[in-house]
């Protein structure tokens, strides 16, 4: 697959970020993994993001990196596409990205640099290196300490044609019409706040109708029925889902920094998808949000 090829996949259609299974030592469980790429894919999304941030990248050692991706392309071969997260140090993100290519990988998602505050010339600096380093499709995540301007995305449009997607984390809505106004198709771009549902209406009049779904994870047809109802603009249908489903998910979500990927962990669980416990340092529900969220997902039918 061309990078011009993903970047049509990526033009439409609903993404998710799988999360890494664990066994109860919390080792990488392979099996696991696979069985739930294989749970998840006939719903429908477009692809797959193995290694992303609900699948716990920053929490992964070199050789489970290699395994989660080596498992993620092996079991979906033939259903869609597999992007790889990379991220950390420039060195550290071209090792991972060329590591994710030889792999098999059909394009990578860039996760932000940690922990060291950057001018954005470094940052720019940073992912020019990463796309030149492999000849795979590149969609650069704008989120936490990654903050590209217009101008500079437009540079490395122009340096990296590999650069093909972009994906915004930070809900700067000025910043997301200034760049999309500016790199019109020579993107595609990618809705990526914490529980993008919430988003999806405001993003699609942006003319970003595409996001990423962590609760696919888990409620996977709830998950499809509300991207469907945000493309024929159900407002109704939209309006019920969030009130019912959404806006509680929220209420206990928000409740401690990392819950975002532990809801989904937890979750999973509750619809007999166990993946294993999150690493540290992150921390699980309490069991009384535990049960709030499990009495929610009942409400809703289930998976």
């Amino acid at each position: 697959m061309t990078p011009s090829e993903l970047q049509s996949v990526l033009s439409s259609g609903l993404l998710s970020f799988p999360l890494t299974d664990f066994d109860s030592h919390g080792e990488f469980n392979a099996s696991g993994y696979a069985r739930r790429l294989e749970w998840l894919a006939p719903y429908g999304t477009s692809a797959l993001f193995a290694a992303g941030g609900t699948g716990e990248f920053f929490s992964l050692a070199a050789d489970e990196y290699s395994a989660v991706i080596k498992t993620a392309v092996d079991t979906c071969a033939s259903s869609m596409p597999i992007l790889a997260g990379v991220g950390g140090s420039t060195r550290q993100a071209i090792q991972y990205a060329q590591e994710a290519e030889r792999l098999g990988a059909k394009g990578l998602l860039l996760l932000p640099h940690y922990l060291t505050e950057a001018s954005q010339e470094g940052v720019a600096a940073h992912v020019e290196a990463v796309c030149k380093s492999v000849k795979i499709g590149v969609v650069v995540y704008n989120r936490n300490v990654c903050r590209l301007t217009a101008p500079l995305l437009e540079r490395l449009a122009d340096r990296c044609p590999n650069l093909i997607g972009y994906k915004d984390g930070l809900g700067d809505v000025e910043l997301m019409v200034s760049i999309r106004r500016r790199l019109g198709d020579r993107f595609s771009y990618l809705g990526g706040l914490p529980t993008a549902e919430v988003y999806a209406a405001a993003y699609k009049a942006l003319g970003v109708p595409v996001y990423s779904s962590a609760v696919f994870n888990f409620v996977p047809r709830l998950a499809m029925d509300f991207y469907h109802a945000i493309a024929r603009e159900d407002h109704i249908a939209v309006g019920k889902m969030i009130d019912d489903f959404f806006l509680p998910y929220l209420d206990i979500r928000n409740r401690k920094a990392g819950y975002a990927v532990s809801i989904v962990k937890a979750g999973a669980r509750i619809v007999g998808h166990d993946a294993g416990p999150v690493r540290t340092p992150l921390t699980e529900l309490s069991s009384e949000e535990y049960e709030q969220l499990a009495a929610l997902i009942e409400k809703q039918g289930g998976q």
